[in-house]
């Protein structure tokens, strides 16, 4: 078994843990509260700016063979991900300028911003995010909402192409060969950073 092999196998029991968390919960359903998902958005926003940080650190370390690579997820990330959530704040009435990050935001992404010091076990912390939403996405998308942003955001999560980064990412950890007990530490860390994520801070 190949080191993202195991850690896929690691985080499955993670993953049915954030389905039945009442955000996630209440995406499936279709009829999560407006001020949550609002709130969601504004804390995803900004840590995908840093997450784009995280891959352009990545590329520095990176091997020839994996540079095309991560500049590719940096803007895929940037350009494609990010116009979702644009697009879903107008409809939202989010504030993506005006947001702060909240405790779980920071925490977050100062972990992934410290885990990308080192290739191997910076790809293994970022997998988390990658492989959780790709398999959320898919798990969701099995019996969609009907309510159509909250369907276009698990459309977009269950996407193959996202499926396919994904992969890629996987491929890129078992290539880079990193210790597999700290690769484990830090993918299981990423899963529980995962976790409290989903319990936004809502005013009001």
């Amino acid at each position: 078994m190949g080191i993202a092999a195991r850690l896929e196998e690691l985080g499955l029991p993670l993953v049915e843990e954030q389905l039945a968390h009442p955000t996630v919960a209440g995406i499936a359903r279709g009829d999560l509260d407006e001020r949550v998902f609002r709130s969601w958005l504004e804390q995803d926003y900004l840590f995908l700016l840093d997450y784009v940080r995280v891959f352009s650190r990545l590329a520095w370390r990176a091997p020839d063979g994996h540079l095309g690579d991560l500049v590719d997820l940096a803007h895929a990330t940037f350009h494609e991900e990010l116009s979702l959530h644009r697009s879903l704040a107008a409809e939202f009435g989010a504030d993506l300028e005006g947001a702060r990050k909240g405790p779980a935001c920071a925490a977050y992404t100062a972990f992934l911003l410290d885990s990308a010091a080192s290739y191997g076990t910076g790809l293994a912390a970022l997998y988390p995010c990658m492989w959780g939403y790709s398999t959320l996405g898919r798990a969701l998308a099995e019996d969609p909402p009907a309510e159509p942003r909250y369907r276009r955001w698990v459309e977009t999560y269950a996407d193959p192409g996202f499926a396919a980064l994904a992969r890629r990412i996987a491929e890129m950890i078992d290539e880079a060969a990193p210790d597999p007990d700290v690769a484990e530490r830090r993918f299981l860390e990423g899963m529980r950073h995962e976790q409290a994520f989903w319990s936004v801070p809502v005013d009001g």
